[in-house]
């Protein structure tokens, strides 16, 4: 296969400014007030990849966002891959931690990225990552070297659980018929480590609400005498994990994958400097379940995490109240075996049953989905880890990430096909977070790997 650097370096200046006018439009699929924005941009999506030698391209309509559709047959006697991204975003939120607007794409040099990284929500999660796809289509169709057919299958509600995608993939299995799924929504370990993500956890999210009297109260006239709903809602929060960070819902742990001794020295192997990761998040210390490390209590152990917590007056100066009610919102992410519908009937059941009398509990579950585990002797496998070696000159590391993409084990389920996770993105890129930045070096990388997966999938099949 000829080498996409020439094209590349011949239409860098292009593929810039289209991700850049993709990164400008503000589809946050939570929030109602952007419904607008996030169908504009499928239909950027789709006019994208009709440009880079789709034949056919169509935006369908599902109970929440549109999902683009997109393929390139051009021999159905050939293996097909079927490309999956999401074109949503995280709300941007606190905006003032931004160094620039999250929606004003900038490029700035950074220590890890010397020849600049775009600053922008969605930069790498996913929008940086999933045009890395549609780059790589249009190299290989304008120098017709696609050696095998490719789908795409684009959706809006992925920062939202993908309630939508299911009920789509279940309704078109044939459609979507493929022999391998590939994702970039992931990460490596280094722009000089690429690794290849072969494990994600799953997710249960919930909200809480704590509700003690009918009105906010005057808090010298009533303190003392009655549940303060914040208070009691800290509390309960607090007695969900012990003095190891264990986590004390009955049952949580009945179902957890444990590593064998020999499973967990593998993944020791990965490099890791401590005192690094410790630097680069401005912390003295890292927490966490003890008996584990740091890259295992952040990969292959499950944990609950307060994403959100408020109630009662929280403006400007002072405002002595006791508030009516309290909330949180609370995800827990999971390991293989786990059932993410199980993990929330567990805690709603738990939560409840710890609240004290003078207050009332009610659990709200949002989305959730299962965790995944990649086979690193399965031919995709083995074709992504030659498409590393050729660009990156190194074998990917297998890395177990703890992130989840909850439609993957749908996937495998409704469609009986294998998922490959090829990021591109480091840690640091600061994905969720203020000032989310995706390096230019990685989103070009990305676009040299990719069709050499292809070209090693198709030619091994």
């Amino acid at each position: 296969m000829k080498s996409a650097k020439d094209y590349i370096e011949q239409h860098k200046d292009r593929f810039l400014s289209e991700l850049i006018d993709l990164l400008k439009i503000p589809s946050i699929s939570a929030d109602s007030a952007y419904e607008k924005d996030v169908i504009a941009t499928a239909e950027v999506i789709k006019q994208r990849l009709l440009e880079a030698g789709c034949d056919t391209v169509e935006i369908c309509e599902t109970p929440g966002y549109p999902i683009v559709y997109g393929e390139k047959i051009i021999d159905p006697t050939l293996p097909t891959v079927l490309v999956y991204g999401h074109y949503d975003v995280q709300p941007p939120d606190p905006l003032d931690l931004w160094d620039s607007p999250p929606f004003e794409p900038v490029i700035k040099k950074t220590e890890l990225h010397p020849d600049g990284a775009i600053f922008a929500r969605g930069a790498c999660d996913d929008k940086g990552q999933m045009y890395m796809h549609v780059k790589a289509l249009e190299y290989m169709t304008k120098t017709d070297q696609l050696p095998c057919n490719v789908k795409f299958m684009i959706e809006g509600e992925e920062e939202v659980g993908s309630e939508s995608l299911g009920w789509f993939v279940t309704r078109n299995q044939e459609k979507l018929a493929n022999d391998v799924i590939l994702i970039s929504d992931t990460g490596m370990i280094a722009n000089d480590i690429p690794s290849i993500t072969t494990g994600l956890r799953g997710l249960s999210y919930v909200e809480v609400e704590v509700t003690g009297p009918n009105r906010d109260l005057h808090s010298g006239l009533y303190g003392g005498a009655v549940a303060n709903p914040i208070n009691i809602l800290t509390k309960m929060i607090a007695s969900l994990h012990d003095e190891n960070n264990h986590i004390t819902i009955p049952g949580f742990y009945d179902k957890v994958e444990e590593l064998s001794a020999a499973e967990r020295a593998k993944m020791a192997e990965a490099p890791f400097d401590l005192e690094a990761y410790k630097d680069a998040l401005d912390i003295d210390a890292v927490y966490g379940e003890a008996g584990y490390t740091t890259n295992e209590r952040n990969s292959i152990r499950p944990t609950l995490d307060v994403n959100g917590i408020w109630g009662g007056y929280t403006g400007e100066g002072a405002k002595t109240v006791i508030a009516s009610k309290a909330y949180a919102k609370i995800s827990m992410r999971l390991v293989p075996n786990q059932d993410w519908k199980e993990i929330t009937e567990l805690f709603k059941k738990h939560f409840e049953a710890i609240a004290p009398a003078g207050v009332r509990v009610e659990v709200k579950p949002h989305h959730g989905g299962q965790g995944y585990v990649t086979p690193i002797d399965f031919p995709g496998y083995k074709a992504a880890e030659k498409a590393y070696e050729s660009t990156f000159g190194k074998t990917p590391i297998p890395q177990r990430s703890g992130g989840s993409i909850p439609i993957v084990s749908l996937f495998e389920q409704e469609l009986g096909s294998k998922t490959l996770l090829m990021g591109f993105g480091l840690d640091s890129d600061a994905i969720h977070s203020p000032n989310e930045h995706f390096g230019i070096w990685n989103y070009l990388k990305g676009i040299e790997t990719i069709p050499m997966f292809y070209h090693y999938y198709a030619n091994n099949n």
